[in-house]
């Protein structure tokens, strides 16, 4: 528990240095960096140290809330790293330091099943689609609030914080294509190794996972086409990252702690 606490203070402190370097009254070097790699760290070693006493990879409902979490803070220390998008940290760390206390406080309750290794990389290859696309996300919810300042003349501090309005967005579609090609993956690895889905709890998780990557392609395709952009863009990256979230974290949430199965 000590080190998820201090992994959490870390998170928190990071968070709380950009929102002063936000706010105009910190240091607008990379010092929260510190703070932030040290709770990337301890973070993954609360993962790495349940691994190694199982020696089991434990994929359950809220370890796996707690890996994409890491994975998204782990993207936005990289991309804040480069001087681009800082103003992430302010909403991720402070949900990655959320989901890895869940993890700590509920996350041992059911024994993790090892699991083949075409499963795991399966997993893993989802784990890493839905933290990017998640990341997606919240640049989309960016994108939308500097949109509705600039409409409204609203100039607002936090607004300094963020990219020009043209490379916040071609930062989201950036990271939309990369979820994408992951999501992709994802998809395959499943139709490959996964035997039997009716047998396995799999057909809702399946076609949900289905219709979003159908809602991302067509966003891609779209930007490309005709290019979209601004609120379109929004309102589909958060309708695709809803269908997603439905398909792995919604199944997840009924199967195993309403059902109490394993997907």
């Amino acid at each position: 528990m000590t080190i998820v606490l201090i992994a959490i203070a870390a998170y928190l402190a990071a968070s709380g240095w950009l929102v002063a370097v936000v706010r105009g009254s910190g240091n607008a070097s990379r010092g929260w960096l510190l703070p932030a790699s040290a709770a990337l760290a301890l973070h993954g070693a609360t993962h790495f140290l349940a691994w190694r006493q199982s020696g089991i990879t434990d994929l359950h409902f809220f370890s796996a809330l707690s890996l994409v979490g890491l994975g998204m803070a782990a993207m936005t220390a990289l991309v804040g790293a480069s001087g681009r998008m800082r103003a992430l940290g302010v909403v991720v760390f402070p949900l990655a330091a959320i989901v890895l206390l869940a993890y700590r406080l509920y996350g041992h309750a059911t024994q993790p099943e090892p699991l083949d290794w075409r499963l795991l990389l399966h997993a893993w290859l989802a784990l890493l689609a839905y933290a990017t696309l998640a990341l997606a996300a919240v640049l989309a919810i960016f994108l939308w609030l500097q949109e509705r300042a600039l409409r409204r003349r609203e100039f607002h501090a936090w607004l300094r914080a963020l990219p020009p309005l043209t490379e916040l967005e071609t930062l989201l579609f950036r990271t939309i294509a990369v979820g994408f090609v992951l999501l992709t993956a994802t998809l395959l690895t499943g139709l490959l190794f996964v035997e039997n889905l009716l047998a396995q709890h799999l057909v809702h998780k399946t076609v949900l996972s289905l219709l979003s990557w159908l809602a991302f392609g067509a966003l891609l395709l779209g930007r490309w086409r005709r290019g979209w952009r601004g609120t379109v863009a929004v309102r589909w990256t958060l309708a695709a990252m809803a269908l997603l979230v439905l398909a792995f974290f919604g199944s997840k949430f009924v199967l195993e702690l309403v059902l109490h199965r394993t997907a």
